[in-house]
């Protein structure tokens, strides 16, 4: 199986970005996701998390009212929206598929800056 995400980029603070992690490989409709991210010198830290259907979600408190995480199945796609950014936003973003098997993406660079 594999994630390839996008949609990172530089933003300034306060704008948004729209993440999203395509799936291969696997039954994707079978696998919750999570997005996770990793700051300069910081350890990786879980964002949001989605469950098969969709019919369940969850936020770090770091983000939530900010960031949606949302899925289409058809398409074997999971998205991360983030709005109103910050510059504690700046990380790598991951998504990572759990089921059976866990697979992680390769990671979408987000900078939020002036």
């Amino acid at each position: 199986g594999q994630l390839v995400e996008s949609g990172g980029g530089l933003v300034q603070p306060g704008g948004s970005l729209r993440l999203s992690c395509a799936a291969s490989g696997f039954t994707f409709s079978r696998y919750g996701m999570s997005w996770y991210r990793q700051a300069p010198g910081k350890e990786r830290e879980w964002v949001a998390h989605i469950t098969t259907v969709g019919g369940s979600t969850d936020y770090a408190d770091s983000v939530k009212g900010r960031f949606t995480i949302s899925r289409d199945n058809a398409k074997n796609t999971v998205y991360l929206q983030m709005n109103s950014l910050k510059p504690e936003d700046t990380a790598v973003y991951y998504c990572k598929a759990f089921g059976v098997v866990t697979y992680w993406g390769q990671g979408t660079q987000v900078t939020v800056s002036s």
